[in-house]
């Protein structure tokens, strides 16, 4: 028996219902349906699934489902908006819905499976095409129990109702443009479970996590107050800021221009101001692209994201929990599963111990386990120091699916690498105690560990002596006599080689809680 979170809280499903946007489509008689629900789609197996859309006022719908050989009537409110539940059964299909009214809509291809929201910034846009082994992986992508969506990007200042997309099978035909990270997760998970995967993906690249977080979170905590404060004035600010934009745009093109003409290299393209169609806008994506899925149920969710946040890590390690906590106040079937990947290796490998804005964020993440029913697919050893989009997105999409094969399928699997535990002193070494160490801790090729640094009460790192014994790391060196502190693979692109003997790196962390570089960042 794997992950079910039944309970349904109905006053929640009917504020999500009276969410609309500005042109309502309950003012067309037709019935009419969210993109979300059509042909091809995967309903989550084995939970009570809401279907919802609009008609004329009063209109009364009968509704059939192959699946339960019967039908029934429901009736849209003065409003025109009609919602109902049905029982759906474990994987199977593919099964048709007809409703009825004044037209008659039938939804043809449903499967019943496990439903997956897929989301972040430009690593889980990234796509198939454009990933390792794209020709190979593509050809071989004829999974017709696999079923993606893609929900268009847009921004919105209000939380919407609808957004636009469609409902395909996999294969090699479609599998091209969709997300990379997001298809090697479902692809296992079908593997594995034998099960129909529905996979929706909603991702913009470059985007911050405040503009997936819902507006009342933004609003209600104080700590996002700058956030805020920042956006209303930028928004002030917009109409001059919007002229000197184009104006340089103007002057760009033809700078671009003479720069094809001259053989030299194009000048940068100037920066979009912040403003209300900005994808950094502060909920600006949850509104557009997360409030029109809520009321679709869902097994969970599996998050790509950091990169943009890195220079405000201290913000995040409260920004981030409050987006997945915003995520779970939002779908009206509790807390479910949320697995993110932790920022991979990336930049230029530094030759002594120092600060990074990247390992604070990376901390950030690892704290965000903190939060029940979370976990994280730690990539410290498979990103690539030129290019912040590592094109080896399998292992990626592979290990977010371990996780959830664990904790939500409740298969034994070894999910996770080591995780920093606690600490102990002796003499002049540290002992370091670790979680998840999956049959025993491994350095990588069986070499010396690297990675680890060591410092006093002076905060003055240098790299250490670290040496395995038993299920404890010992760390020491010649250079620190009173060690208070350890750090191990933290840097923008650190040299690390902690593993479990189920091949799984440890994540980055410290045991230090001295202030870091972007500590006082808003």
């Amino acid at each position: 028996m794997h992950y079910r979170n039944t309970a349904w809280h109905h006053l929640t499903i009917l504020a999500l219902c009276g969410i609309v946007a500005a042109c309502s489509p309950a003012a067309r008689a037709d019935i009419r349906l969210p993109s979300i629900i059509g042909d091809n789609m995967v309903l989550q197996g084995g939970d009570m699934a809401r279907i919802w859309g609009w008609a004329d006022a009063g209109e009364e719908i009968n509704v059939n489902v192959s699946w339960r050989n019967t039908s029934w009537t429901v009736q849209a409110g003065e409003d025109g908006k009609w919602s109902f539940r049905t029982p759906v059964p474990d994987g199977g299909g593919p099964y048709e819905m007809t409703l009825k009214g004044k037209n008659t809509v039938t939804i043809k291809n449903i499967l019943t499976g496990e439903v997956w929201v897929c989301s972040g910034q430009s690593n889980m846009q990234w796509s198939v095409k454009e990933s390792a082994n794209a020709e190979r992986e593509i050809a071989a992508a004829a999974y017709p129990k696999i079923r993606l969506f893609s929900v268009e990007r847009r921004v919105a200042e209000t939380p919407q109702d609808n957004c636009t997309g469609k409902w395909v099978e996999c294969s090699p035909e479609t599998v091209g443009g969709f997300s990379a990270v997001a298809y090697y997760f479902g692809r296992e998970l079908h593997k594995e479970l034998g099960e129909s995967i529905g996979l929706i993906h909603t991702s913009w690249g470059g985007t911050p996590a405040e503009a997936w977080t819902s507006p009342t979170m933004l609003e209600q905590n104080p700590v996002f107050e700058p956030i805020v404060t920042r956006y209303k004035e930028a928004l002030a600010d917009y109409p001059k800021a919007k002229k000197d934009y184009d104006e340089k745009m103007e002057q760009w093109k033809k700078d671009v221009e003479k720069a094809k003409t001259a053989g030299t290299k194009a000048p940068p393209r100037p920066s979009e101001p912040l403003g209300p169609a900005s994808p950094w806008a502060p909920a600006g994506l949850y509104n557009a692209m997360i409030a029109p899925l809520t009321p679709y149920t869902i097994c969970g969710a599996i998050w790509y994201q950091g990169e943009s946040n890195a220079g405000r890590a201290y913000q995040y390690r409260e920004l981030f929990p409050a987006m997945i906590k915003s995520w779970w106040r939002a779908w009206p079937q509790g807390d479910f599963p949320f697995l993110y990947v932790q920022l991979a290796n990336y930049m230029q490998a530094k030759d002594e111990p120092g600060n990074s804005a990247w390992a604070e964020l990376r901390e950030a993440q690892l704290m965000t386990l903190d939060l029940p029913d979370t976990g994280m697919a730690v990539i410290i050893d498979i990103g690539e120091a030129d290019n912040i989009h590592p094109k080896n997105k399998q292992d990626v999409g592979k290990r977010l699916a371990m996780w959830a094969l664990a904790r939500t399928y409740e298969r034994n699997v070894v999910c996770s690498g080591p995780l920093y535990k606690s600490m102990d002193t002796k003499d002049n070494k540290i002992i370091l105690h670790f979680d998840h160490i999956g049959g025993g801790l491994v350095a990588k090729d069986g070499e010396p560990l690297k990675g680890f640094a060591i410092a006093g009460q002076d905060q003055r790192f240098v790299w250490a002596d670290a040496r395995i014994e038993g299920d404890t790391v010992v760390v020491s060196s010649d250079k620190v006599a009173e060690p208070v502190a350890v750090r191990y693979a933290w840097a923008d692109n650190p040299v690390c080689s902690l593993y479990n003997k189920a091949g799984l790196p440890a994540s980055p962390f410290r045991t230090d809680t001295w202030p870091g570089v972007t500590a006082d960042s808003k």
